[in-house]
């Protein structure tokens, strides 16, 4: 009976099976749960370092991406900064065209009209040359009545003074009359008067005839040509734009006959005698000279004004080059000038120091140089 009853009722000592399994049951479900437990903090540490990792990743790429689009963006603002320097530049340069294209313009509106006063300047001059004309002759008709008159009446002072011996109220009533427009005076002045006005017209119909000259079309044929007498009626045209600023010095050679067109040399002359009297602050001296080397001649123009300095030397030639203000130079005397002595087949040199004048020296061939004909 006792072993039955300890075969049923387990020892506490030496558990049963049934006991040992459900202990073995809560054991595995422990582990089973501390397992889970340990997967789960697992994967929440895997996940954790997962997230950290492409975190990190999402921030390299994004860093690379951004610092990619900054070097774009600083490539394209370099490349915007330099097309606004050069859309400047452009810009200046245009500015720049303008204003020169405006100079240029107000120069050849200035020179069109040079050109219409020259054109009506021959018109006037013809028109003057005529009344001139018969006014120098009645002048040199009017001095020979002067003469006979004069003659006459000494004529009849000689004769009539035996007359008047005997009858001197008579000669006293001469004398006066005489003495109240003072014959004696008239006498000597008269002619001075007349002699006076005769070259006064003179020189009118040489400035009319000079100024022709120079209104006459350039395209003229060569000629043989005293180029004295081309300066000396050059300066006879712009003397009123010397007279109040120089003296003219003459320290002329002797020079052949020059075949040439005179007018398009005289306008040269014309162009370097205005320069050279411009160029004075106050009064001072034009010096003319001239001579011959071989088979040229040469005439220098010096002045002793301001001079020019070397930067403006090199652009004195140009065309529309000017330091006058506009509307008061075309800039084309200088350049014109020096295309009309190339055309000659010489050259025109300047010399010039800043405060000690210039000198414009104007060299020319003798002869023009024969074309040979192209043979057919």
């Amino acid at each position: 009976m006792a072993s039955r009853v300890s075969a049923v009722i387990p020892d506490s000592n030496n558990p049963g099976p049934a006991a040992q399994t459900a202990a073995l049951q809560a054991e595995v479900t422990r582990l089973k749960k501390m397992v889970t437990a340990l997967m789960n903090r697992a994967e929440r540490d895997m996940s954790t370092k997962s997230t950290d990792f492409g975190i990190f990743q999402t921030a390299v790429t994004l860093e690379k991406q951004v610092r990619e689009r900054t070097q774009e963006l600083e490539a394209a603002l370099r490349d915007n900064e330099g097309m606004t320097r050069a859309l400047q530049r452009e810009k200046e340069e245009q500015r720049v065209l303008i204003q020169e294209l405006e100079a240029a313009h107000n120069q050849l509106q200035q020179s069109e009209k040079l050109a219409s006063i020259g054109q009506l300047a021959a018109g006037v001059a013809h028109e003057i040359n005529n009344p001139i004309g018969f006014v120098n002759s009645n002048l040199g008709t009017l001095k020979n009545y002067v003469n006979d008159l004069l003659h006459l009446l000494d004529g009849i002072t000689q004769a009539v003074t035996p007359l008047l011996a005997d009858r001197p109220d008579t000669r006293a009533q001469i004398d006066k009359l005489g003495k109240a427009i003072d014959l004696d005076f008239l006498r000597d002045d008269i002619g001075n008067l007349i002699n006076e006005s005769l070259e006064g017209t003179l020189r009118v119909r040489r400035i009319v005839q000079d100024l022709r000259d120079f209104s006459r079309s350039g395209a003229q044929n060569l000629e043989l040509a005293d180029l004295h007498a081309g300066l000396e009626s050059t300066l006879n045209v712009v003397w009123n734009e010397i007279k109040y600023k120089a003296e003219i010095v003459r320290e002329l050679g002797v020079l052949p006959t020059v075949e040439c067109r005179p007018s398009q040399i005289n306008q040269v002359f014309m162009n370097l005698l205005i320069n050279a009297a411009q160029s004075m602050t106050d009064r001072g001296h034009i010096t003319l000279r001239s001579g011959r080397s071989d088979d040229r001649v040469w005439i220098a123009i010096s002045d002793d004004g301001a001079g020019i300095t070397p930067d403006i030397q090199a652009r004195i030639f140009d065309p529309f080059f000017t330091t006058k203000p506009v509307g008061q130079g075309t800039g084309l005397g200088l350049s014109v000038s020096y295309g009309i002595i190339a055309k000659h087949g010489g050259h025109l040199e300047v010399k010039s120091q800043p405060g000690a004048g210039s000198t414009f020296t104007i060299w020319l061939p003798i002869r023009q140089p024969q074309v040979a004909a192209t043979p057919p």
